[in-house]
């Protein structure tokens, strides 16, 4: 009798899937000792890592800096695969560190708490606010002095103030700062060094991790609809053509996959909404303390736009389209006397419009929570009046341009993380009533070691929500795929782990 050998599946084939199969296939002879599959539910790899071309420039979708690079995995292979040189022109803006991490740091010098010490469950948007109204209790006689034309002191610094909240909102996912723990925040880390975009594209990465695969393991359009396992509170029923495979998987096309084990690499987005007494993604349902990670942590949305600049051929108007500015704005409330009616509410928070690159007509400017859904939902004329419009009052007197309301768009591209099916959202963060040990829970495989009547590793997690100190990045989701590999592989008593 021939004996069949264990089944690996793994769920999405984003970075952190493709790395636990790059490691599972590639470790020595481990190829020998069991199946692999990787089902993708959409029509391309990649996951939330997304390199495209717009009107002929290089832009990337999701993922665009690798955050650190000294000891970082993903600079490793962009290098190893000699991506930081292109002929071609790319989506090459600077990156951005953590500035949240770095303004609380020289707010807590300048600023001593109740207490003498940090509160509990305290927002990060509360903490900042304090330290604004710290500092500008400190001018208080100042306030209403006329800065510049019409702002006072006060009202530019709110503004400003809105801005860097605004840019933190973008590199955190946290729709609202008020929603962002400051205690979690802290256990962040990156990798020390430059934050660096990759010449070829992000998807050059994905591309290597894929390559050693053979045909037929990815498999692309295998949306999963729901995960059948075996938990201590279910009598064992093993289905399969052996009954010996523990794990069943329902896909949306109604066909079936058994397996030893799976690995979930989906979002927690997905998972947040997999969780809901209407999904039924996993049957039996997820235990109290998966459940409890997931609703906890916080998963935001972070969009780009991606503007073509149109031609100018009017010599009277007076401004270059390849030497548009790189704008970071500041807005007045909404509401206030000075503040411009016709700028609609979705982009007061967006702050920065930039070409991707120097001498470029494309333009890409960043959209966070509400207002990232909002944009996601307009249709392209109602977006183009709305950014044409902000532009022709931010550059009115500029001296670059002698008539603002010459500013026009001939094509957008628009990022949908928020209402793509398969992902719902960009990145996680710490949810104020959430902590590191909600990431650790999210990692922990299914069912657990103590579990005397179902067979091990059935269901496991990896993605960047199961990373505790590196989650919203790719290196983080690399490594969370590592680690799920390293699990099997040490399950299968394999020697090179």
């Amino acid at each position: 009798m021939v004996t069949q050998k264990p089944k690996i599946v793994i769920i999405g084939a984003g970075v952190a899937g493709l790395a636990a199969a790059n490691k599972l296939y590639t470790t020595q002879n481990s190829n020998k000792l069991f199946d692999l599959c990787v089902v993708e539910g959409g029509n391309r790899i990649g996951g939330r890592i997304f390199t495209s071309n717009f009107c002929g420039d290089k832009i990337e979708i999701g993922a665009t800096w690798i955050h650190g690079i000294e000891g970082n995995p993903i600079y490793k292979i962009a290098q190893e695969i000699n991506s930081f040189q292109s002929d071609q022109p790319w989506e090459c803006m600077e990156g951005e560190k953590n500035l949240e991490n770095e303004v609380c740091r020289k707010f807590l010098e300048k600023f001593n708490l109740e207490n003498g010490g940090i509160e509990k469950n305290l927002s990060i948007g509360s903490f900042l606010r304090k330290g604004l109204d710290f500092y500008c209790g400190l001018n208080k006689d100042q306030e209403n002095v006329e800065v510049f034309e019409n702002w006072s002191r006060t009202s530019l610094e709110e503004g400003v103030f809105s801005m860097y909240e605004n840019i933190h909102r973008h590199y955190s996912a946290a729709g609202d700062l008020g929603t962002l723990d400051f205690n979690g925040e802290s256990e962040y880390c990156d990798f020390p060094g430059d934050d660096l975009p990759i010449a070829k594209g992000y998807s050059k990465v994905i591309e290597s991790l894929a390559s050693v695969l053979p045909a037929g393991v990815i498999q692309l359009g295998r949306k999963v609809a729901k995960i059948e396992w075996q938990s201590d509170d279910c009598c064992l029923n093993l289905e399969s053509g052996d009954g010996t495979k523990p794990v069943k998987l329902h896909f949306s096309d109604g066909s079936v996959m058994y397996a030893d084990h799976v690995i979930v690499t989906v979002s927690l987005g997905v998972l947040k909404q997999g969780i809901r007494e209407d999904s039924g993604l996993f049957s039996p349902p997820l235990p109290k303390f998966k459940t409890e990670a997931i609703s906890r942590l916080g998963f935001g949305v972070v969009d780009k736009l991606f503007l073509q600049l149109s031609p100018n051929h009017d010599e009277n108007v007076g401004y270059d389209e390849m030497d548009f500015p790189f704008m970071q704005m500041v807005f007045h409330p909404s509401g206030a006397i000075l503040s411009h009616p016709k700028i609609p509410l979705w982009i007061r928070k967006t702050t920065l419009i930039n070409p991707i690159y120097p001498k470029s007509s494309v333009l890409v400017s960043w959209f966070a929570g509400e207002e990232a859904i909002e944009m996601e939902s307009l249709d392209d004329e109602e977006i183009i009046n709305g950014v044409s419009t902000t532009m022709s009052q931010f550059l009115a007197n500029s001296k670059h341009f002698k008539n603002s309301n010459s500013i026009k768009f001939s094509k957008i591209l628009k990022c949908k993380w928020g209402t793509d099916p398969l992902f719902l959202g960009s990145y996680s963060y710490v949810a104020v009533g959430s902590s590191g040990d909600d990431f650790d829970a999210l990692a922990e495989p299914l069912p657990k070691e103590n579990s005397k009547n179902c067979p091990p590793l059935q269901v496991l997690f990896a993605g960047e929500a199961t990373s505790r100190t590196q989650y919203s990045t790719t290196h983080g989701a690399y490594l969370t795929g590592i680690r799920e590999a390293n699990r099997l592989l040490e399950h299968f008593q394999c020697v090179d782990v």
